[in-house]
Protein backbone atom coordinates (compact mmCIF):
# COMPACT_ATOMS: atom_id res chain seq x y z
CA UNK A 1 0.00 0.00 0.00
CA UNK A 2 1.40 3.31 -1.15
CA UNK A 3 1.65 6.31 1.85
CA UNK A 4 0.68 10.00 0.96
CA UNK A 5 3.01 12.24 2.76
CA UNK A 6 2.63 15.63 2.92
CA UNK A 7 4.94 17.82 4.01
CA UNK A 8 3.87 20.86 6.00
CA UNK A 9 4.54 24.55 7.15
CA UNK A 10 7.38 23.45 9.65
CA UNK A 11 8.67 20.70 7.68
CA UNK A 12 9.79 23.43 5.53
CA UNK A 13 10.68 25.77 8.18
CA UNK A 14 13.33 22.84 9.50
CA UNK A 15 14.30 21.95 5.84
CA UNK A 16 15.70 25.37 5.32
CA UNK A 17 17.36 25.30 9.14
CA UNK A 18 19.12 21.93 8.23
CA UNK A 19 19.98 23.55 4.79
CA UNK A 20 21.75 26.58 6.29
CA UNK A 21 23.17 24.38 9.19
CA UNK A 22 24.63 22.40 6.40
CA UNK A 23 26.35 25.97 4.92
CA UNK A 24 27.20 27.03 7.87
CA UNK A 25 29.91 25.95 10.47
CA UNK A 26 28.37 22.90 12.33
CA UNK A 27 29.77 21.25 15.68
CA UNK A 28 29.05 17.48 15.47
CA UNK A 29 30.42 14.70 17.96
CA UNK A 30 33.30 13.07 15.84
CA UNK A 31 32.76 9.78 17.68
CA UNK A 32 29.78 7.83 19.44
CA UNK A 33 29.69 4.43 20.78
CA UNK A 34 29.56 1.43 19.69
CA UNK A 35 32.35 1.30 18.46
CA UNK A 36 34.25 -2.13 17.96
CA UNK A 37 37.84 -2.72 18.91
CA UNK A 38 39.21 -2.21 15.49
CA UNK A 39 36.96 1.39 15.16
CA UNK A 40 34.56 -0.35 13.29
CA UNK A 41 31.21 1.50 13.68
CA UNK A 42 28.29 -1.29 14.21
CA UNK A 43 24.42 -1.53 14.85
CA UNK A 44 23.24 -2.94 18.62
CA UNK A 45 20.92 -6.08 18.48
CA UNK A 46 20.18 -6.37 21.98
CA UNK A 47 20.96 -4.97 25.75
CA UNK A 48 22.61 -5.69 28.50
CA UNK A 49 22.03 -10.03 29.16
CA UNK A 50 23.31 -9.19 32.79
CA UNK A 51 20.08 -7.42 33.63
CA UNK A 52 16.46 -8.67 33.64
CA UNK A 53 15.39 -5.59 31.48
CA UNK A 54 13.28 -6.10 28.26
CA UNK A 55 12.27 -3.33 25.69
CA UNK A 56 9.20 -3.38 23.46
CA UNK A 57 10.32 -0.52 21.04
CA UNK A 58 7.39 0.54 18.69
CA UNK A 59 8.08 2.06 15.01
CA UNK A 60 5.79 4.43 14.46
CA UNK A 61 4.29 6.13 10.77
CA UNK A 62 0.54 5.52 11.15
CA UNK A 63 -2.34 4.34 13.77
CA UNK A 64 -1.97 7.40 16.06
CA UNK A 65 -4.56 6.75 17.83
CA UNK A 66 -3.31 3.00 18.72
CA UNK A 67 -0.20 5.22 19.83
CA UNK A 68 -2.22 6.89 22.20
CA UNK A 69 -3.84 3.49 23.47
CA UNK A 70 -0.66 1.48 23.62
CA UNK A 71 0.72 4.78 25.78
CA UNK A 72 -2.18 4.38 27.92
CA UNK A 73 -1.91 0.75 28.55
CA UNK A 74 2.22 0.91 29.59
CA UNK A 75 0.72 4.42 31.67
CA UNK A 76 -1.64 2.32 33.71
CA UNK A 77 1.09 0.12 34.60
CA UNK A 78 3.92 2.79 35.33
CA UNK A 79 6.15 1.37 32.69
CA UNK A 80 8.43 3.19 29.60
CA UNK A 81 8.69 2.39 26.59
CA UNK A 82 11.13 3.58 23.34
CA UNK A 83 8.86 4.70 20.15
CA UNK A 84 11.18 5.19 17.00
CA UNK A 85 8.74 8.01 15.23
CA UNK A 86 9.05 8.44 11.76
CA UNK A 87 9.50 12.27 10.86
CA UNK A 88 6.75 12.82 8.43
CA UNK A 89 4.34 11.04 10.71
CA UNK A 90 5.77 13.48 13.88
CA UNK A 91 5.05 16.07 11.52
CA UNK A 92 1.13 15.48 11.77
CA UNK A 93 1.30 14.55 15.35
CA UNK A 94 2.88 17.26 17.52
CA UNK A 95 0.44 16.79 19.93
CA UNK A 96 1.16 13.07 20.63
CA UNK A 97 4.90 13.87 20.55
CA UNK A 98 4.71 15.78 23.02
CA UNK A 99 2.19 13.77 25.15
CA UNK A 100 4.77 10.70 24.72
CA UNK A 101 7.89 13.18 26.51
CA UNK A 102 5.25 14.59 29.32
CA UNK A 103 4.51 10.66 30.41
CA UNK A 104 7.70 9.90 29.99
CA UNK A 105 8.33 7.80 27.01
CA UNK A 106 11.51 7.47 25.01
CA UNK A 107 11.36 9.33 21.32
CA UNK A 108 13.88 7.92 18.96
CA UNK A 109 14.32 8.16 15.43
CA UNK A 110 13.03 6.17 12.52
CA UNK A 111 13.71 7.88 9.52
CA UNK A 112 11.71 10.97 7.77
CA UNK A 113 9.64 8.95 5.04
CA UNK A 114 10.35 4.80 5.55
CA UNK A 115 13.30 4.59 3.18
CA UNK A 116 15.66 1.88 2.51
CA UNK A 117 18.35 3.05 4.03
CA UNK A 118 20.89 0.14 2.90
CA UNK A 119 20.46 1.77 -0.93
CA UNK A 120 21.06 5.20 0.41
CA UNK A 121 23.79 7.25 -0.21
CA UNK A 122 25.99 8.44 2.97
CA UNK A 123 24.39 12.06 2.34
CA UNK A 124 20.73 10.60 1.81
CA UNK A 125 21.14 8.60 4.80
CA UNK A 126 22.40 11.98 6.71
CA UNK A 127 19.63 14.00 5.23
CA UNK A 128 16.97 11.47 6.49
CA UNK A 129 18.12 11.00 9.91
CA UNK A 130 19.12 15.21 10.34
CA UNK A 131 15.64 15.95 9.59
CA UNK A 132 13.66 13.85 11.53
CA UNK A 133 15.63 14.73 14.67
CA UNK A 134 15.37 18.29 13.73
CA UNK A 135 11.53 18.00 13.49
CA UNK A 136 11.26 16.21 16.71
CA UNK A 137 13.65 19.00 18.52
CA UNK A 138 11.66 20.85 16.96
CA UNK A 139 8.28 20.22 17.81
CA UNK A 140 8.36 18.42 21.87
CA UNK A 141 12.15 19.44 23.03
CA UNK A 142 13.89 16.00 22.83
CA UNK A 143 16.74 15.22 20.93
CA UNK A 144 16.39 11.20 19.90
CA UNK A 145 19.88 9.62 20.16
CA UNK A 146 18.62 6.20 18.95
CA UNK A 147 17.91 5.40 15.49
CA UNK A 148 16.23 2.44 14.25
CA UNK A 149 16.83 1.78 10.29
CA UNK A 150 13.19 1.41 8.50
CA UNK A 151 12.94 -2.59 7.82
CA UNK A 152 15.98 -3.57 9.46
CA UNK A 153 18.02 -2.33 6.13
CA UNK A 154 21.16 -0.24 6.91
CA UNK A 155 24.61 -0.49 4.85
CA UNK A 156 28.16 1.25 6.32
CA UNK A 157 27.08 4.57 5.00
CA UNK A 158 23.87 4.58 7.71
CA UNK A 159 25.97 3.34 10.69
CA UNK A 160 28.70 6.00 9.47
CA UNK A 161 26.07 8.99 8.92
CA UNK A 162 24.34 8.33 12.35
CA UNK A 163 27.69 7.89 14.10
CA UNK A 164 28.32 11.44 12.64
CA UNK A 165 25.01 12.80 14.29
CA UNK A 166 25.54 11.70 17.65
CA UNK A 167 23.09 8.40 17.24
CA UNK A 168 23.23 4.48 17.69
CA UNK A 169 21.62 2.20 15.36
CA UNK A 170 19.36 -0.47 17.19
CA UNK A 171 18.12 -3.39 15.33
CA UNK A 172 16.21 -5.90 17.56
CA UNK A 173 16.66 -9.70 19.04
CA UNK A 174 12.88 -10.54 18.41
CA UNK A 175 10.62 -9.49 15.90
CA UNK A 176 6.84 -9.77 16.37
CA UNK A 177 6.37 -9.07 12.82
CA UNK A 178 2.81 -7.76 13.50
CA UNK A 179 3.30 -5.44 10.29
CA UNK A 180 2.16 -8.70 8.18
CA UNK A 181 0.67 -11.35 10.50
CA UNK A 182 -2.70 -9.95 12.55
CA UNK A 183 -3.12 -13.04 15.12
CA UNK A 184 -2.85 -11.99 18.43
CA UNK A 185 -1.95 -15.50 19.92
CA UNK A 186 1.13 -15.35 17.36
CA UNK A 187 2.62 -11.97 18.41
CA UNK A 188 2.21 -12.74 22.13
CA UNK A 189 4.26 -15.78 20.96
CA UNK A 190 7.04 -14.05 19.42
CA UNK A 191 7.25 -11.35 21.89
CA UNK A 192 7.45 -13.86 24.54
CA UNK A 193 8.99 -17.27 23.24
CA UNK A 194 12.21 -17.92 25.32
CA UNK A 195 12.20 -14.20 25.97
CA UNK A 196 15.60 -13.03 28.25
CA UNK A 197 17.40 -10.40 29.59
CA UNK A 198 18.42 -7.67 27.56
CA UNK A 199 15.81 -8.58 24.66
CA UNK A 200 14.81 -5.66 22.41
CA UNK A 201 11.56 -6.87 20.69
CA UNK A 202 9.95 -4.59 17.80
CA UNK A 203 6.62 -4.19 17.37
CA UNK A 204 4.05 -1.39 15.33
CA UNK A 205 0.79 0.55 16.42
CA UNK A 206 -1.58 -2.21 14.73
CA UNK A 207 -5.09 -2.85 16.52
CA UNK A 208 -3.81 -6.48 16.80
CA UNK A 209 -0.53 -5.48 18.60
CA UNK A 210 -3.04 -3.27 21.15
CA UNK A 211 -4.71 -6.77 22.11
CA UNK A 212 -1.97 -8.48 22.37
CA UNK A 213 0.45 -5.98 24.82
CA UNK A 214 -1.32 -6.55 28.11
CA UNK A 215 -0.66 -10.47 28.05
CA UNK A 216 2.73 -9.02 26.64
CA UNK A 217 3.66 -6.94 29.67
CA UNK A 218 2.22 -9.74 31.88
CA UNK A 219 4.13 -12.27 30.82
CA UNK A 220 7.07 -9.92 31.67
CA UNK A 221 5.55 -9.47 35.03
CA UNK A 222 5.62 -12.96 35.75
CA UNK A 223 8.76 -14.22 34.99
CA UNK A 224 10.47 -10.88 36.50
CA UNK A 225 11.28 -8.96 33.32
CA UNK A 226 11.13 -5.42 33.73
CA UNK A 227 10.12 -3.05 30.49
CA UNK A 228 12.28 -0.53 30.07
CA UNK A 229 13.02 1.93 27.60
CA UNK A 230 15.85 0.86 25.01
CA UNK A 231 18.33 3.57 26.03
CA UNK A 232 18.22 1.91 29.26
CA UNK A 233 18.30 -1.70 28.51
CA UNK A 234 21.38 -1.13 25.98
CA UNK A 235 22.91 1.37 28.74
CA UNK A 236 26.78 1.90 28.96
CA UNK A 237 26.66 -2.36 27.32
CA UNK A 238 27.65 -2.99 23.71
CA UNK A 239 27.29 -6.33 22.63
CA UNK A 240 28.65 -5.81 18.92
CA UNK A 241 27.94 -8.43 16.22
CA UNK A 242 25.82 -9.41 13.00
CA UNK A 243 22.96 -10.63 15.29
CA UNK A 244 22.89 -11.66 19.16
CA UNK A 245 19.55 -13.05 18.71
CA UNK A 246 19.24 -16.58 21.12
Amino acid sequence: MKRKFKISIITNLIIFAVVFSVLAVTVIPQSYEPISANGEIKAIYNGDRSKPNVSLMFNVYENTSVVNAIMQELDKRNLKATFFVGGCWADDNGDMLNLLVKNGHEIANHGYFHKDHKKLSYDDNLEEIRLTGAIVKALCGETPTLFAPPSGSFSQNTLSSANKLGYKVIMWSKDTIDWRDSDVKLIVKRATNNVTNGDLILMHPKEHSLKALPQILDYFEKIGLKQVKVSQNIGAYQDLGENNDV
